[in-house]
């Protein structure tokens, strides 16, 4: 199975960002705390360069507490970049974020005041891929639903300012992946929190590629959710799994393709629990 998805939207919104990057200040680039190294869009980095990053480590309720700390740990010792675990549902990461804000932007803010200019807003570009958040991240800061939601990747379609409060812009910017995936696992991770429309995918490979690797790495998952035994073989676990929800066609055949969507939205809803794909120094 091989995963790519670049439609011309995409290429469009890069070229438009990279025009836009004279006029901010800032970046602030949403993380899936899932997946943090697989949502970093190396073409963000290309177009941006220079630019201090502030990183929220988004969906955190849905990522193991120990990996995001690390993975926290780590952003914050690289060059220009501050990282905050971020959870759009809780009230205190809005004065969190706006504090952050300050502290990354301190040496702009101390030259505008010694060149005493007043009233003049840091400005933010909002990037990441689709799907990571973004769009439920502005309504919660700004209390009103400025920007569509969805639990699908392309919800953002153009790019919109924000103000908070009196000193902080935000251009709010569609969802945007890259040309080619170099890294195939990178693709599935992506495709696995539902960074890339499912419409698109052989969602039947998807849901085994990805019992193959929980099986590796988190084989407690098939026991606590589904009461199946670990050691069973990958396609074992998806018929039995599909048996247990009830996908069964006529003739006492397994629905392969509902039982796909049942496994990848357990994941992405969080009902396997929280689950982190991604360790800080972990080859990928």
């Amino acid at each position: 199975m091989n995963i790519n998805w670049f439609p011309g939207h995409m290429k469009k919104t890069l070229e438009d960002l990279e025009s836009k990057a004279r006029v901010i200040d800032f970046i602030i680039e949403m993380l899936d705390a899932r997946i943090p190294y697989s949502s970093q869009n190396p073409s963000l980095q290309e177009i941006l360069p220079g630019k201090k990053r502030l990183v929220l480590l988004n969906k955190s309720d849905l990522a193991e507490e120990k990996a995001t700390k690390d993975w926290l740990k780590d952003f914050n010792q690289r060059e220009g970049t501050l990282a905050l675990i971020y959870n759009s549902k809780d009230p205190r990461s809005k004065k969190a974020l706006y504090e952050a804000a300050r502290t990354l932007n301190q040496d702009i803010l101390e030259k505008r005041r010694e060149k005493q200019v007043e009233n003049k807003s840091l400005r933010a570009m909002v990037i990441g891929i689709p799907n990571v958040g973004k769009s439920t991240f502005i309504n919660s800061y700004i209390g009103k639903k400025s920007a569509k939601i969805g639990n699908r990747p392309g919800i953002t379609k153009s790019n919109q300012w924000i103000r908070l409060g009196q000193d902080l812009d935000l251009l709010d910017t569609p969802g945007v992946l890259w040309p080619k995936f170099e890294n195939q696992k990178v693709a599935k991770h992506l495709a696995y929190v539902g960074s890339i429309k499912d419409e698109l995918l052989d969602m039947e490979s998807l849901a085994l590629a990805f019992i193959e690797e929980m099986k590796e790495t988190r084989g407690q998952i098939f026991e606590d959710r589904y009461q199946l035994d670990s050691k069973l073989k990958p396609l074992e676990i998806y018929e039995k799994i599909g048996k247990k929800r009830g996908a069964i066609l006529k003739g006492g055949y397994i629905d392969y393709e509902k039982t796909a969507k049942l496994i990848l939205d357990d994941f992405r809803k969080g009902r396997l629990g929280p689950l982190s794909l991604e360790v800080v120094h972990e080859s990928i």
